[in-house]
């Protein structure tokens, strides 16, 4: 086949734009875009991604990358990537929201560690949630059904300026507001607990006013906050797959998958 720079052109599209897709995914999606998991692990974990998913899709337009049109294409493609790896990783910033006001409720807010997901300082209990919530997603191939979503993304809505519309993105920006539901049905049994012992202690206060109470409340509210999270853990992993099965049907959604 005689090379030649329409030629050229279209192979570089062909390899390009999947590739501005699937990385816009990776770097945002949880496990693969983990704050632990440096940038070459992403850059070739995206690279592979392509290599395997180009050879077998549409031809894409030939559009110069550097063109105002190949800019449209482009912006477009990382949108795409961005929303689909976006709404698992909002499942997981509301999780680890539930963590946090468990941990305050509890007095333990100050004990507080790196989360390997975001790479910065949340309580512990978040911490735990979130590494609870990451065992849960790669158990059911979450990120296996993640890259399922995004190779079959190239069909549904193939690589063109025309892509995400506004309608797309208020639907990512309500999802928001749905998942932190979720992340107060994860704290509320903690929550409730808490709030009959501050009343108990409350009357308690009235009735013997020479008690130390925060000498005895701190102790006793984080006590029964563990016990209360231990009893409910049973509960807790349905909530999460359900949360992450959210995500993944929105992603799925978003892209046309029905």
């Amino acid at each position: 086949m005689p090379w030649n720079a329409d030629v050229l052109a279209a192979e570089v599209a062909r390899w390009f734009w999947p590739f501005v897709r699937v990385a816009a995914m990776v770097m945002v999606a949880p496990v693969f875009g983990a704050a632990g998991v440096p940038v070459r692990v992403r850059l070739v974990t995206a690279l592979a991604l392509t290599a395997a998913v180009a050879p077998v899709l549409p031809a894409p337009p030939a559009v110069a990358p550097a063109s105002v049109a190949g800019l449209l294409v482009g912006v477009q493609q990382l949108l795409i990537g961005l929303a689909t790896g976006f709404a698992l990783r909002l499942v997981f910033a509301a999780i680890a929201t539930a963590g946090q006001v468990l941990a305050n409720t509890m007095g333990l807010g100050f004990a507080s560690s790196v989360d390997p997901q975001n790479g910065v300082q949340v309580p512990v209990l978040s911490q735990f949630l979130v590494v609870l919530a990451t065992l849960v997603f790669v158990s059911v191939n979450g990120h296996l059904i993640l890259i399922d979503i995004v190779a079959g993304s190239f069909r549904t809505l193939p690589v063109a300026a025309e892509g995400l519309g506004r309608a797309d993105l208020w639907a990512v920006a309500a999802w928001g507001g749905e998942l932190f539901a979720g992340a107060v049905l994860i704290a509320l049994p903690v929550l409730t607990a808490l709030l009959l012992l501050n009343l108990a202690f409350g009357v308690i206060t009235r009735a013997a006013p020479q008690l130390n109470i925060f000498a005895v409340g701190f102790p006793l509210s984080m006590l029964l906050g563990f016990v209360v999270i231990w009893v409910s853990l049973p509960g807790l992993l349905p909530q999460l797959e359900r949360l992450l099965a959210a995500g993944l049907g929105l992603a799925r959604t978003l892209l046309g998958g029905g």
